[in-house]
């Protein structure tokens, strides 16, 4: 009889028991978190070729295994300028749907900070104000202890318009680099 009073309290738009994953990472002194289904793998900066008339928010294209992957500098997407690489710079391989596709994209981090399970009750509404990045790229905040992380929603991040852009200038620019790289992989949990 417990279980009906103990729904009742536990917020109007909770699924019992309903946890997400999600990876935290940094850039420019922001903790930023993607769903975890969204990562595919995590690999250490090496190699990123620039291609030639691409937004300035593309860092570049990177071998992945023989797969040309863009990277995105998220730092520069949000206005801010362009992240600096450390010994402790990744790329954060992920899958985002395009035209009903799944594409590969690899965004820039300055660090990878942890895998955290977020319920529905733990992430909050995103404020309209006081943020670098725009509302609509956000799915809300989750809590980490007094911190906060913003919930990227990558899908719209790397909207379709420029997922065309970057599209276009890798397949343009795709045959100049074919030299293979060494990629360090880590697991992400998925």
């Amino acid at each position: 009889m417990g279980a009906p009073n103990q729904a009742k309290n536990q917020g109007k738009n909770q699924l019992p028991l309903s946890t997400v994953q999600y990876l935290t990472f940094l850039t420019a002194g922001e903790e930023y978190a993607i769903s975890i289904v969204k990562v595919s793998e995590i690999v250490e900066y090496e190699a990123v070729t620039t291609v030639p008339n691409t937004p300035p928010w593309i860092r570049g294209v990177t071998n992945l295994r023989g797969r040309v992957v863009p990277v995105v500098d998220l730092a520069v997407k949000f206005g801010l300028p362009a992240s600096r690489i450390s010994k402790f710079t990744c790329i954060i391989i992920t899958e985002v749907m395009f035209q009903n596709e799944k594409l590969t994209m690899g965004v820039l981090a300055d660090s990878v900070s942890q895998v955290i399970d977020l319920s529905a009750d733990e992430i909050e509404e995103t404020p309209p104000f006081g943020t670098r990045v725009k509302t609509e790229y956000l799915l809300g905040m989750g809590a980490l202890g007094k911190k906060f992380c913003l919930i990227l929603d990558i899908d719209k991040v790397l909207s379709a318009d420029e997922l065309l852009a970057v599209t276009d200038s890798v397949a343009d620019g795709s045959h100049s680099n074919n030299a293979p790289t060494k990629a360090k992989h880590f697991e992400t949990g998925a």
